[in-house]
């Protein structure tokens, strides 16, 4: 069954009167009731539209978090082969939180990182939701060190609410396995390109989005903090995290428009939840595109551009 967030409303109630006339269809006069279904098939189709074209940041931020969105696995198995994973930071041990490995993506040799929440309870308690502790984050710099040693572009996948903040993930350094996964970024001689899917979370986003490219999806956000947590902080009240969103400047558009990011990719009418194949082939033309910028370059010359792109933010803002 379709899961439908509070603002989809409307479109439920239209949707559902539509699964009534179809299944009136095959039991009556389907000649009959035909037009009716073409008429609120199409009556639903431009409401959708409608909706998703003038979404509240608040609504944004409902849509990227949405249970039936594709996730790095999805990802991973439609527009990548021969992915095979990596585990482990050799250090302490691995974080299902962030995967990653070496792939093939339209004929190119690749590593892939990104941030798996899970899609089942079961999967979701194994990846921990997408929030990586100090190991995930360790096992990201071994496998940027790893393309780098062997000429691979490297593809983040961006989709966690933030890195985990309980007691054991700071014991082991998380604050330093963030600030040295970013600079592992910052210094790739290859390039690299993130693509924010979901959610872009604080530093647990920007630690594997430092990227010569940046690129996010329509409907997904990017922000230093949650809006609930931001609420939480301003106004002790996390109530008040829909407020937070409208002033944090969160949403993809907002984001291009300080050139944060550098490419919007239009998601399907009602997200990329409602159609993940569609969704997942803009996302694999914009990252070819991507790296078609990108190559020829040389190491100095990736990292001076990754180098000014981050240094033009600050001093722009």
């Amino acid at each position: 069954m379709r899961s439908y967030l509070d603002f989809e409303k409307p479109v439920a109630e239209l949707e559902a009167k539509l699964e009534e006339l179809r299944a009136m269809a095959t039991q009556g006069d389907a000649v009959a009731i035909g037009d009716d279904i073409l008429r609120l098939e199409g009556k639903a189709n431009e409401a959708l539209i409608q909706l998703y074209a003038n979404l509240t940041p608040w609504q944004k931020t409902q849509v990227a978090r949405h249970p039936m969105r594709p996730h790095f696995s999805d990802y991973a198995a439609a527009l990548f082969e021969e992915f095979t994973p990596l585990a482990g930071d050799r250090k302490f041990g691995d974080d299902a939180a962030i995967m990653g490995g070496l792939a093939r993506f339209r004929g190119q040799a690749v590593c892939l990182i990104g941030q798996e929440k899970g899609s089942t309870t079961e999967t979701r308690i194994k990846h921990n939701f997408g929030m990586a502790r100090p190991e995930g984050y360790r096992k990201a710099v071994r496998l940027m060190e790893l393309a780098e040693r062997f000429s691979l572009p490297v593809i983040s996948l961006v989709d966690t609410a933030g890195a985990f903040p309980g007691l054991d993930a700071e014991e082991r350094g998380q604050a330093e396995a963030i600030a040295r996964s970013t600079d592992a970024c910052l210094s790739l001689g290859v390039p690299n390109v993130a693509v924010i899917i979901g959610e872009g979370g604080s530093g647990g986003a920007i630690a594997i989005a430092t990227a010569n490219r940046v690129l996010m999806l329509e409907h997904a956000i990017y922000s230093v903090i949650s809006p609930e947590g931001a609420a939480s902080i301003l106004w002790r009240d996390t109530a008040k995290a829909q407020e937070a969103a409208m002033n944090m400047k969160i949403t993809a558009q907002d984001l291009a428009r300080f050139h944060i990011v550098d490419t919007v990719i239009a998601e399907p009418p009602g997200g990329a939840h409602r159609d993940p194949q569609a969704a997942m082939t803009a996302a694999g033309d914009a990252i070819e595109s991507a790296l078609r910028e990108l190559d020829g370059l040389d190491p100095k010359s990736l990292r001076k551009a990754r180098r000014e792109k981050f240094l033009a933010i600050g001093r722009n803002l």
